[in-house]
């Protein structure tokens, strides 16, 4: 069998690119940051590997290798990643998803409770010397929408289980009527986003970007919630419509959100979410664990001696809908 050559985009100074040695049959490794990494390696690699490094670059090395079977994605969003003619071919893409789901659903529960027993005026106080009693809320029975119910929304719900909440659905498919997930109370379709909102205490938003989901949480939405809900992200950033969030957080329309994915990240330092009190913000961070890129990397070594071996890949992402 011939040798294998992986295309790596990476920064080439990322410790954890050490980790590939461990590569099954000594595969040939090209690894850039740059076009020119790649143009010696590209007529015949078999996989493209985007690390850390994905968008305008890897449609240029895409273009540049003909013989490639299969691309895997170290991130789970896929905004970046997917392109015209990457979708349009035979060419499977993976990705990381599931990998860093336990954590973003334990920054879920972190938010809801951050809000629910008031920290934030808690620290205020303590900081201030100042003993100041007020109520707090239980978490459980309250509801907790979860707009994007993949593997994220599922480790939000388990969570939300233990807690004793109720946890309501939105899938892009809508609800089976078969098979029912016993985390969830309620499944939806996508004509049933309404409905959630308006019942739901706490708001998770973890629906991949796409076409059809850029800015479906917007003006019209955040009016049908609730004045004491919260709004959760942990998907991407332009799920929601951005200026429409900070109006309703302004205008006290909604009681507050905690978010981990934005617009532009960096965020701003003069970006308006800096100095609301209703904000719990993350740097995108939510999911970064001290070994996060270990295990990264690990799974896609472990996905590689599945390709290797013919056996089927783990994560094949439905590249037509983009997830």
């Amino acid at each position: 069998m011939d040798k294998h050559t992986i295309l790596v985009l990476a920064n080439p100074a990322e410790r954890q690119l050490a980790m590939l040695e461990a590569l099954a049959g000594d595969p040939n490794l090209a690894v850039g940051d740059n076009i020119d990494a790649f143009t010696r390696a590209a007529a015949d690699a078999d996989v493209i590997f985007s690390w850390s490094i994905s968008g305008e670059l890897l449609e240029r090395v895409w273009e540049i290798s003909p013989r490639v079977r299969w691309v895997h994605s170290r991130s789970a969003g896929l905004d970046g990643v997917l392109f015209p003619e990457l979708i349009e071919s035979p060419v499977p893409v993976t990705n990381g998803s599931g990998l860093f789901s336990r954590s973003l659903g334990e920054f879920f529960i972190g938010a809801a409770l951050f809000f629910a027993k008031d920290f934030r005026r808690m620290v205020r106080s303590q900081e201030a010397g100042v003993w100041d009693p007020f109520d707090i809320v239980e978490v459980a029975g309250q509801t907790v929408g979860i707009i994007g119910y993949g593997d994220i929304g599922r480790a939000c719900a388990a969570r939300a289980r233990a807690l004793g909440m109720k946890v309501l659905a939105v899938k892009r498919h809508g609800p089976m009527l078969y098979n029912m997930d016993h985390l969830v109370d309620r499944t939806f379709g996508p004509e049933g986003l309404g409905e959630v909102l308006q019942q739901s205490d706490y708001v998770v938003v973890a629906a991949p970007l796409t076409p059809e989901t850029r800015g479906m949480i917007s003006d019209a939405q955040f009016a049908r919630m609730k004045p004491t809900a919260v709004i959760v992200n942990i998907g991407r950033g332009p799920v929601i419509d951005e200026a429409a969030m900070v109006r309703a957080l302004e205008q006290r329309c909604i009681r507050g959100a905690a978010l981990d994915v934005f617009d532009r990240e960096p965020l701003p330092p003069d970006h308006p979410f800096y100095r609301l009190d209703n904000v719990l913000l993350s740097p995108h961070c939510a999911d970064h664990t001290p070994d996060w890129l270990e295990r990264a990397m690990g799974f896609f070594i472990e996905q590689y001696g599945r390709y290797v071996a013919g056996e089927p890949l783990q994560n094949v992402v439905k590249k037509t809908l983009g997830y």
